[in-house]
């Protein structure tokens, strides 16, 4: 089985995006939304016509990225439908007509995400790729085309919903025991490596000097509020009212949340913009207010910052850069940090921005061996008045 691969030469003329921004919403995030509305634009119009009131409702029912995903899986199942099956004569995408979409049943829709989604090859002009999905990502496809049969149905393009019999997959049900993060002795290793630079190859040391506050900045704010990458590499300067001790964050589904700082993430900050950051008369207007810089003077990609966070990681954990943890493994550690000091699943789901305390929960699993060290040394009968009640 294959998809084919456009081959198209008709030129396009890409216009540069500008932002003009009344809001109080910086500028970076406007701009990145509006890309992803804008790639969901175009991707609407690879869909056939008769789908125009779904992409209205996916417009004002859901988060732009999560528009973006769900119309490049109807993308992709649609196109589909045009390489690997009879149930269109189209020749496109576009072309696929509403009576052959009413003749699909949900064994076709069984069929595609349980045996064509789970591997299936791309040919391209000097290799074949082979693609393969794990149950997550067959889930999402599942739900994006639940989204849709259910939408046409309820808009009476569809006369039957055919969703109920789509066909169950289950996912691994997360396990306390598996969840990935570093000890407190970890903690306090990796913060004196990047206060040192012990570990470092002479190359690493280099650029280690140059960054140093910066790096160590990175490491505190994930550490101390376990935040989403995310919404790490949002952060600007002007995020910051040490007067008022907060700094503002843009979390997931466009939510604002002001964050109280406390000293030490307030000296790391103010270390990095007074001892390293650049002056603003050398940085590019559209990256003079973000407050992570590369070395090229803009703001840090969300990959350079896992990059990051993988070498540090790596050096504690002595492994290859490869294996060190992910910036979301320290947002992990920051929750079963808060937890083993004593605070509540509930403060702790507020900090993380969860939707669900049972997410939290799992990470309050881990407090189970501090728990029983507190019995095991909190005896009221010593051996003495245990052989006592024996006699």
């Amino acid at each position: 089985m294959k998809r084919k691969i456009s081959t198209s030469t008709k030129p396009t003329i890409k216009r540069q995006l500008h932002v003009h921004n009344k809001s109080d919403k910086p500028d970076h995030i406007v701009f990145r939304e509006q890309s992803m509305i804008q790639r969901s634009l175009e991707t609407e119009q690879k869909l056939p016509t008769f789908m125009q009131d779904f992409f209205l409702y996916l417009r004002n029912a859901v988060a732009p990225s999560t528009r973006l995903a769900y119309l490049e899986d109807i993308v992709f199942f649609c196109q589909y439908l045009v390489d690997e099956t009879t149930l269109t004569q189209a020749a496109s995408v576009q072309d696929i007509l509403l009576d052959e979409f009413r003749s699909i049943t949900a064994r076709d829709i069984n069929y595609f995400i349980g045996q064509y989604c789970q591997r299936y090859t791309i040919q391209e002009t000097h290799q074949i790729r082979v693609m393969e999905n794990h149950q997550r990502a067959l889930a999402r496809k599942k739900s994006s085309l639940s989204v849709l049969f259910k939408n046409l149905y309820r808009d009476g393009w569809l006369q039957v919903n055919i969703t109920d019999g789509f066909n169950p997959i289950q996912l691994p049900k997360p396990q306390p025991d598996a969840i990935k993060r570093l000890d407190i002795d970890e903690v306090v290793h990796l913060l004196d490596l990047v206060e040192t630079g012990v570990q470092l190859s002479a190359k690493e040391k280099k650029y280690w000097e140059r960054t140093r506050f910066r790096d160590r900045a990175i490491l505190v704010l994930f550490l101390t509020y376990g935040l989403r990458v995310t919404e790490l590499h949002q952060l600007n300067i002007s995020s910051f009212n040490f007067s008022r001790g907060e700094f503002k964050i843009y979390r997931k589904r466009g939510k604002e949340s002001l964050m109280p700082i406390n000293q030490s993430c307030e000296r790391v900050i103010r270390d990095y913009l007074n001892k390293e950051r650049p002056s603003d008369e050398i940085v590019d207007e559209e990256h003079r207010d973000a407050l992570f810089l590369s070395l090229q003077k803009k703001r840090m990609t969300i990959r350079t910052i896992q990059n990051l966070v993988k070498k540090y990681t790596a050096l504690v954990l002595g492994t290859t850069a490869k294996n060190g943890y992910s910036p979301h493994k320290l947002r992990a550690t920051a929750a079963t940090s808060l937890i083993q000091q004593g605070f509540s699943i509930f403060d702790v789901q507020n900090l993380l921005d969860h939707d669900n305390v049972t997410t939290t929960q799992l990470y309050a699993a881990h407090k189970k061996d501090v728990k029983r060290e507190i019995v095991k040394n909190f005896e009221w009968l010593d051996d003495e008045s245990n052989d006592i009640d024996q006699s």
